[in-house]
């Protein structure tokens, strides 16, 4: 993005979301000192005898003094690179609630960089939000934008730049007078908005309505499914972003955190949706949002993986394959890269065409009652180490419930050697409250989900595979049903098609570390 020619200050990133500076609901109290670091400027003496001139006052006081008219408790200590960051700078900032560091340019030869200076003053800052404001083009200076997380371009170091400054950073636009439409004023540039935590009674409506506005009509999930998904208390955190003045809601992010195995330690943080009004794209909503979703994701003690998308509840398993967002949120360091895709597969009943697959020595059946226990070790088991989040958990809600029989298990002999979960609608499967789409395709559609197989069963996977979903079908039929939805199949592309399986979305499998 070329800033050069901005006439206005402009946030070039805010990944801490710390503009606006303070809120009603996030005020700077009384007490609570922003600290303004500014280049210390030197009058060549020599210059000003010759034009019998006073050494001018410090260039950066009017930003001092426009801090100040929004929140009275502003320090303004200059730094010089030839004496870089002392003790004085370090106790000063260690007493201050936010840096403000401005960069004038680059410096002399010979002397420390300012960027070189603001670094180190990240470094003592430790937790303190730090606002870099930069009176030249950060194009200039490298690639800070990987060493600040908040940066401001002003377009000069006249008062006018610097107070204008104080006001973005103060969450408050500046209007020039004009006589009529300025075109250049139309364009609104990427900002940092106020991210509010979604409150169900408040914000449910408009984000259905918003979500029914982004999405096509195959993903208008009804109003009670929806609320459902989001009413997760616990383990559900959502975030919206607003319009102020009219408090519109323009943006919000569904967030989950979920068991990553059965020992319940450690938890996978996901990022379930990302959602932005289409006429206020490319303003910077969803990096708000985005941001701040991911620092309370990382903060939260036992998450040690994020995804990209959620596995229960489930929304999307991941981005759909070749959706716009792809780029977005490469950007934003999530590893998306071709690779092992997600599906989610339909089945209609009369199309079901099992490849003549020996399965002698396999039984397919509903589980018992009384095997339940020795399943939920199978599941265990199975599911370590691999990316099976929360399949275990999906197994044990279905204890001391009639819903055991919808397990169907595989067996050589009398030894387990895979499971399926079947739901309905009509039988109160948790897992229904779980997975929405089988629903949404149709009335007569049963789910089946957290296919899991044995390891040691290598040499006759396709034709335990066969089998296994052959009893699901025998389950569902039961129920009345007519058609399968089947999410979240790894590969095996080819195979789904030969069986009679039609795709309905495919979606990345996108994960990093905290």
């Amino acid at each position: 993005m070329d800033l050069t020619k901005s006439q206005t200050p402009t946030v070039i990133q805010d990944t801490q979301s710390c503009i606006p500076l303070s809120t009603p609901s996030k005020p700077l109290r009384d007490g609570e000192i922003i600290l303004l670091l500014t280049p210390g400027i030197v009058p060549d003496v020599k210059s000003l005898e010759a034009t019998s001139q006073e050494p001018t006052s410090d260039p950066f006081e009017p930003l001092g003094k426009a801090l100040a008219k929004h929140h009275p408790w502003v320090r303004h200590v200059p730094y010089l690179p030839r004496h870089g960051i002392t003790g004085t700078h370090v106790v000063h900032i260690r007493l201050a609630t936010v840096v403000v560091f401005v960069l004038s340019g680059r410096s002399a030869e010979g002397q420390v960089s300012q960027v070189s200076l603001a670094e180190i003053t990240r470094g003592v800052c430790d937790q303190r939000p730090q606002i870099i404001v930069a009176c030249c083009d950060v194009g200039e200076l490298g690639p800070i934008d990987k060493s600040f997380p908040t940066i401001i371009q002003v377009p000069s170091e006249s008062p006018s730049d610097l107070a204008a400054a104080a006001d973005v950073i103060f969450g408050e636009a500046r209007r020039s007078p004009t006589t009529g439409p300025n075109v250049q004023n139309l364009i609104l540039a990427p900002k940092a908005w106020s991210v509010e935590v979604f409150n169900g009674i408040r914000d449910m409506a408009s984000c259905y309505d918003l979500w029914r506005l982004c999405f096509a009509e195959k993903l208008h999930l009804n109003s009670f499914l929806f609320q459902s998904l989001l009413r997760r208390d616990g383990y559900a955190m959502h975030y919206v972003v607003r319009e102020p003045g009219t408090n519109q809601l323009l943006g919000f992010c569904a967030t989950y955190t979920t068991y990553a195995d059965s020992e319940g330690e450690r938890l996978v943080g996901a990022v379930a949706a990302l959602v932005v009004h289409p006429a206020y794209r490319q303003r910077g909503i969803g990096l708000s949002l985005h941001n701040h979703a991911i620092r309370q994701l990382t903060k939260t003690r036992g998450v040690c993986r994020l995804q990209l998308g959620s596995t229960f509840p489930r929304l999307f398993y991941g981005p759909p394959i070749e959706s716009p967002s792809e780029d977005w949120f490469r950007r934003r360091s999530w590893p998306i890269t071709p690779g092992q895709e997600v599906s989610d597969w339909t089945l209609d009943f009369d199309d079901w065409a099992p490849l003549s697959t020996n399965t002698s020595g396999l039984t397919f059946r509903p589980c018992e009652f009384s095997e339940f226990d020795s399943v939920l070790r199978f599941v265990e088991r199975e599911c370590k180490g691999k990316d099976h989040v929360g399949w275990y958990d999906q197994y044990a809600k279905l204890a001391n419930s009639m819903n055991i029989r919808d397990i169907v298990v595989a067996l050589q002999g009398d030894k387990t050697v895979a499971t399926a979960l079947t739901y309905t609608k009509i039988t109160g499967s948790p897992a229904a409250e779980d997975l929405p789409w089988a629903n949404t395709v149709g009335d007569h559609v049963g789910g089946v989900t957290c296919l899991c197989i044995a390891d040691d069963i290598a040499d006759s996977r396709d034709r335990v595979v066969t089998g296994l979903l052959d009893g699901c079908i025998a389950v569902l039929k039961d129920y009345g049903m007519k058609q399968m939805f089947i999410d979240a199949v790894k590969g095996s592309h080819d195979r789904f098609r030969a069986l009679g399986f039609r795709q309905w979305a495919e979606y990345r499998d996108v994960w990093r570390e905290v």
